[in-house]
């Protein structure tokens, strides 16, 4: 590792532990000054306690998630004055009311610009109107095209997904978007780097986007200099700060590269070593990833100039990254290309998974790094394997965090007890995530099954249907099953009531995870 990276890192984590002692020390303070204020005044107390009875009957009135409600109706019952204190703090969402109004009139100019081609919907209905009305759910409440003329092509392994994104970078013409995550200046992104140099050099419009939580532990926040000097302009999604603001659990998780409005590529891997097997923290790291091409791009271009301009507002002139192209798709199959953000109330991202859990008939694959669910998603799963559905769950072998690892085997009891089959990936670690109902129906991107993905994270995914990468989709699931353990006899009717404890307390615990 070179002494430049070392030092980055080392300033990055420097600047995530100052964040973190910040809002340790400015929720210490609160809870301190309350504390010594009721010492002083049983009216106080009183006080306290009255607002924390008016926050929970508010609360249990919302329309919100049930473990939200009982999370914060449990804090705000055994600790008054904490459970105050913490949901002033971070509890609500009127911090992002200026986001909210920033996407809304972003979003007004965008969305305008995609328009379903006629005659799609209908020759979907034609062949199956259940799966239909799963793409009629995404374009009507995300507004999200279904498309026919476009290829996809499907990588099982992350590496793969990237020699072939590096090719397509080397032939772009005339723009690259990328919005990643997190970004190591390492040696993946000193190769992408130099292709990077080299376009902008020809006249290419290169932006990198990157989420700064993500990439803190990576890059310092000299790296947008760095890529200035280049040609290539850097934007910085929800810079964490040094002190407390109510927007800093809403990251920016998609993975997207647009090249020209013509290919695009998203999956579960970001720009870091690791997810190619350079490094190994974690084992080997399974990740898969998409490459779009064709009319279907177009969303994907959409949704990267909708977080480019939230972040700074730029452009005036979208139909310039939006071509008209002349292109013959080599199948004929169905695709929609779809994202989910938190400040809306349409959990796009869970409702995907769960109209594809509730439609299953003969099977149902799911491939994720997290499973910390709520009970409406454990009904739904456990229901498809109670009406016969074959259920399987493949989740890491090894951890990339213990405590989050711990929160996802609570989980598993629920699921075997009524059905539902567990495999935990052997080799290392698996960070795709995909879901593949009846071999027919596919979902790909970035979306995991946790609270953080499913309601506080920008994500994007695709939904796939009648092309033939479904098919090795499905074959990528059988082989990671064949080099993966079995554990659902191990949590099958555990009856340990100190480990039945600590399941509960941490999924009480889990949406804030």
């Amino acid at each position: 590792m070179r002494k430049e990276q070392k030092t980055n890192i080392k300033n990055s984590i420097g600047r995530a532990i100052v964040a973190a002692l910040s809002l340790a020390l400015q929720i210490i303070w609160i809870v301190q000054l309350f504390t010594k204020l009721n010492q002083y005044s049983t009216g106080i107390n009183m006080f306290t306690v009255l607002i924390a009875l008016f926050l929970v009957v508010w609360i249990y009135g919302k329309n919100q998630n049930a473990a939200f409600k009982m999370m914060w109706i449990i804090l705000l019952l055994a600790a008054p004055v904490l459970g105050v204190c913490m949901y002033v703090l971070i509890g609500h969402d009127k911090g992002t009311k200026k986001m909210r109004a920033r996407f809304k009139k972003i979003d007004g100019e965008l969305f305008s610009k995609l328009e379903q081609a006629p005659g799609v919907m209908e020759t979907l209905e034609d062949r199956d109107y259940g799966i239909a009305n799963q793409f009629r759910y995404i374009h009507d409440y995300g507004y999200y095209p279904v498309y026919q003329n476009a290829d996809v092509e499907f990588y099982s392994e992350a590496a793969e997904a990237f020699e072939a994104q590096l090719c397509d970078l080397k032939r772009a013409e005339n723009f690259i978007f990328l919005e990643y995550h997190a970004i190591e200046e390492a040696q993946s992104f000193s190769r992408m780097k130099e292709i990077l140099a080299e376009r902008a050099a020809h006249g290419v419009e290169v932006r990198i986007l990157y989420d700064d939580a993500g990439s803190v532990g990576f890059i310092d926040p000299k790296f947008v200099k760095r890529m200035e000097e280049i040609g290539v302009t850097c934007r910085v999604f929800n810079p964490v700060m040094p002190f407390l603001n109510l927007f800093m659990n809403n990251r920016d998780h998609r993975k997207i590269t647009v090249i020209d409005g013509k290919v695009a590529y998203t999956g579960g891997y970001n720009l870091a070593d690791e997810y190619f097997n350079i490094t190994h923290p974690y084992g080997k790291w399974k990740d898969t990833g998409i490459r779009l091409a064709g009319e279907a791009v177009k969303s994907f271009t959409i949704m990267f100039l909708e977080m480019w301009n939230a972040v700074e507002e730029t452009d005036t002139e979208f139909e310039k990254y939006l071509p008209h192209i002349n292109y013959r798709a080599k199948e004929q199959g169905f695709i929609q290309p779809f994202a989910d953000m938190p400040l809306d109330e349409e959990y796009m991202g869970e409702n995907v998974y769960m109209n594809m859990i509730k439609n299953a008939k003969h099977t149902l694959y799911v491939a994720t790094p997290y499973l910390i669910i709520s009970d409406e998603m454990n009904r739904e799963l456990t229901l498809a394997a109670q009406r016969g559905v074959d259920v399987r769950m493949i989740t890491p072998g090894i951890p990339d965090k213990k405590v989050i690892y711990k929160v996802t085997r609570s989980n598993y009891n629920a699921l075997v007890d009524r059905g539902v089959r567990i495999y935990e990936y052997t080799p290392g670690f698996i960070h795709e995530k995909q879901v593949l109902a009846d071999g027919e129906l596919a979902a790909v991107g970035t979306i995991n099954f946790d609270y953080r993905s499913l309601y506080h994270h920008f994500e994007n995914g695709v939904l796939i249907y009648g092309y033939n990468v479904v098919k090795e989709i499905g074959k990528d699931f059988e082989e990671t099953f064949d080099v993966s353990n079995e554990v659902t006899e191990h949590y099958r009717n555990q009856k340990n009531v100190a480990v039945r404890f600590a399941q509960g307390l941490m999924q009480i615990l889990s949406p804030l995870l």
